[in-house]
C-alpha cells in the first residue's frame, strides 16, 4: 500500500444520510492515497455510529473529530480538524458533496506549491438528491448526464461541469467569469500555508468563512488556480435553517477588514490571542 499523501476534511451536521453517500464516493476514488477527517459540528450519536460501521467497509482511515453542539460553529470543528491532518495537503470538502471517482486525482494532480486550488459544485435537486443510492454512486450514475435527465434534470450549460473532458474542461476553467476563491465545499491547499494564516476565523459563521481563509492566503502571496471543471462533486440538496442575514452582515465586514488591512492572521483562528505572539516570532 502506498503511502497516505493528502488529508481530506468533510464538514458535517446531522446528516447520516447523505454523508453516507459522500462517503461511498470517496471509496470509489482512482486515486487511493488519502485519509478522511470528519469535522463534525455537534452531531447526534447517529453520526458516530454510520462512521464506526463505514470504518469497517472504506479502504481509506476516517478520523472522527467531534464537538458539543453549540449552534454553527462550523470554523471551529474546521480548525479542530485541521490539526488532526496528518499530511501536508489539505482538500476541504462538505458532507453534502459526492465526489466523482477523479475528483481527489485532480487535486493531487494539480497541487503546486505558492498555490491553493478552487473548485465548485454541481446542485442537484432534492427529488434525485433523495433518489440516489449506492449502487448509483458505485456505478457513478449520479455524475451521468444521461441519467440524471432520466431522472428530471434539466438542460443547462450547467451541465458541461459533468461532460467537460481533457481541452475542453481545461478551456471552460480558463474562461469562466467566477473567481478562483476558497470555496468550502471544495478547495484544496498546503497545510503549512493554511497554519500560517491561523486557520478559520472562529467569529465567523454561516456565510463566506470560507471565502475570508482564502483572503487571507492570498494577503499572504498564495495564489489560486481554478479547478471546477476537473475536480467535479455533485450537491445533494438540502435545508439551510442556520442562514441568517445577521451573520452573513458580519461576516462581510470581518471581510472587508481582512481586505482593507491585508490581513494574514486571524487571532481568533487556531492559535488563540494568549499565543499569538509566541507563535509569530517563532515562524
Amino acid at each position: 500500500m502506498n503511502k497516505i499523501d493528502t488529508s481530506i476534511i468533510i464538514s458535517t451536521y446531522n446528516a447520516p444520510v447523505w454523508l453516507e453517500k459522500v462517503l461511498y464516493g470517496y471509496n470509489c476514488q482512482d486515486y487511493k492515497n488519502f485519509e478522511i477527517i470528519i469535522a463534525d459540528d455537534g452531531s447526534t450519536q447517529d453520526t458516530d455510529r454510520l462512521i464506526r460501521r463505514l470504518q469497517k467497509i472504506v479502504f481509506y482511515p476516517i478520523i472522527h473529530v467531534w464537538h458539543e453542539d453549540n449552534g454553527f460553529q462550523k470554523s471551529e470543528i474546521l480548525n479542530k480538524a485541521i490539526t488532526h491532518c496528518n499530511t501536508s495537503y489539505i482538500i476541504m470538502s462538505d458532507g453534502d458533496c459526492i465526489p466523482r471517482k477523479d475528483f481527489v486525482r485532480h487535486h493531487v494532480s494539480k497541487r503546486k506549491k505558492g498555490y491553493f486550488l478552487s473548485g465548485g459544485y454541481f446542485m442537484l435537486p432534492m427529488d434525485i438528491s433523495k433518489r440516489i443510492s449506492k449502487e448509483d454512486i458505485l456505478a457513478g450514475r449520479c455524475f451521468d448526464i444521461a441519467w440524471l435527465k432520466e431522472n428530471g434534470l434539466p438542460s443547462s450549460f450547467k451541465n458541461n461541469k459533468l461532460t467537460a473532458k481533457g481541452f475542453k474542461a481545461s478551456l471552460l476553467n480558463t474562461i469562466t467569469p467566477t473567481n478562483a476563491s476558497w470555496n468550502g465545499h471544495n478547495a484544496s491547499g498546503w497545510k503549512k500555508d493554511i497554519i500560517r494564516v491561523n486557520g478559520f476565523d472562529e467569529r465567523m459563521q454561516y456565510g463566506g468563512q470560507d471565502r475570508e481563509l482564502g483572503e487571507r492566503l492570498f494577503n499572504l502571496g498564495i495564489k489560486s488556480k481554478q479547478i471546477r471543471y476537473h475536480a467535479i462533486c455533485v450537491h445533494l440538496d438540502h435545508p439551510r435553517g442556520y442562514k441568517n442575514q445577521e451573520s452573513i452582515n458580519k461576516n462581510l465586514a470581518i471581510r472587508k477588514a481582512t481586505r482593507e488591512e491585508k490581513s494574514v492572521w486571524t487571532d481568533s483562528g487556531i492559535i488563540k490571542n494568549e499565543d499569538t505572539k509566541r507563535i509569530k516570532k517563532i515562524a
